[in-house]
Formats: structure tokens, sequence, C-alpha cells
């Protein structure tokens, strides 16, 4: 098992806080990055009734603040020693109407799904490669398969994201980094809290596990749960016609 750091953005809930602690009861240095300090100050307390063994420390930080991922990534190296893993997790759903077309909220959901992503995702290739190898895991969603009327920015936030992991992956295999894709389903979190017609959704705590091992075993893609790949795969081919007047 490796001593190095972990660093997890996007950890003041859900798949991100369970990420974190699983990854400190195991050991491992972690480092956790949101914009809520109470939230992060929970997460950390929670690990250590969890009698976690690894040090974890939080960082206030918001994805959007593009030019300090470098010199908080150092930060975090004096503080925990060097990272050889690092989860992109942070992301935001926002509440559209069926007739809402509003860019306010459909630039936050890109700005902080996908361009804050395009930051800390290079900053960590650029480290991983020089030291030899490392992972990087990026949080994606079934939501990407297809551009569908519910929540358009949502949609193709998650569509650019895994097409950008999987550039990553091509790129950086032959330097020993691996690159894992996330595609998880519906998921019992703050996000999805009042959201009617769900089904097959697991807790955030399962979701980490099934990530977890994922991570351990370099897969390039996994959903979350596994049955949703073959959903992916019908969603993937109903034709455009068809799909346009539908609603899921």
């Amino acid at each position: 098992m490796s001593t190095k750091s972990v660093i997890v953005v996007g950890a003041s809930s859900g798949v991100g806080a369970a990420l974190a602690q699983r990854f400190a009861q195991e050991g491992r240095p972690v480092a956790i990055l949101a914009r809520r300090e109470d939230r992060l100050k929970d997460v950390c307390h929670n690990a250590k009734e969890q009698n976690a063994s690894g040090e974890i420390r939080f960082y206030t930080h918001d994805v959007l603040d593009f030019a300090d991922v470098p010199a908080l990534f150092d930060q975090i190296e004096n503080d925990l020693g060097q990272a050889d893993t690092l989860v992109y997790a942070a992301g935001i759903l926002p509440d559209v109407g069926p007739d809402e077309f509003n860019s306010e909220k459909d630039l936050s959901c890109v700005q902080i799904g996908f361009t804050g992503a395009i930051s800390w995702l290079n900053e960590a290739a650029n480290r991983f490669c020089k030291a030899g190898g490392g992972t990087i895991c990026g949080i994606s969603s079934i939501a990407g398969e297809r551009g569908r009327t519910g929540m358009p920015a949502y949609h193709g936030t998650k569509a650019a994201l895994s097409t950008f992991l999987e550039s990553l992956y091509n790129r950086l295999w032959k330097k020993n980094v691996r690159v894992v894709t996330i595609k998880p389903g519906f998921l019992d979190t703050d996000m999805t809290k009042g959201m009617e017609g769900l089904f097959w959704h697991i807790k955030a705590e399962r979701a980490a596990e099934i990530i977890h091992g994922h991570m351990k075993s370099g897969r390039r893609v996994a959903y979350v749960l596994g049955r949703w790949s073959l959903v992916a795969l019908v969603i993937r081919n109903i034709p455009s016609f068809i799909f346009k007047r539908t609603s899921i």
C-alpha cells in the first residue's frame, strides 16, 4: 500500500468526503478541499471518530481560483508529503426548470464541474509524470452519456469531463499514471435529495468502497453500480427522433 498522500477536491460531502475517509482509514495522509470550511471540519472530525490512522487535513479552496492550484499543491505536499493520488469530485447540480435557460446557473455548473477539474487534473498530470507514476480519478456521471432534456449544462459538463479524462488516459499510460473515470448512477447524497424517480441509488459510503476498489485496480472506466453500464448502452443507442420526445 502506498504511504504517499491523497488529494480529494470536492470533499465537503457525498462521495468525495466518503472517499477521503476511506483513504484515511487505510493509513494514507489525506488533504480534503472544498469551499465550505464547516463541512470540511466535520469530515476531519468524523475520520478521527472512526479512528482513521492516516492524517487528514482540510484546505478551504474555491475551484474557480485556478491560479491558486500550483501553490496549494505545493502547500499540501509540504504538509503531508508527496502526493501520488488525486480525486476530483467537485460538482453542482443546479435546479433548472423544464422551460428555463439560465446562463448563470449553467456556467457555474460547467466551471465547477469541468473547468476547475482541468486545473487540478493537469497539475497532477505534470507532477505525477515527473514522479514516475500516480493515480488520477475523476467523478463523472452516467448523465454525460447523452444530451438529455432535464439538465443540459450538467449533462454537457459530465460528457466533457469524461472525454477529458479519456484523453489524459491516452496521454499518460506510458508514464505509469493511471487515469480512472467513474460514472455513478443515482447516489443518495445532498445533491439528489428530494429528487423523484430515483432507483438503484446507494449511499455515498458504499459508492466510495466501490470506487476505491476501481482505483486500486486501475480500471479506465467504471460504473457505480456496474449495472448502470447496461443502462448507458441503451441510452447511447436510442435514436434521436425517439430520444428528443422523452424526459429520461
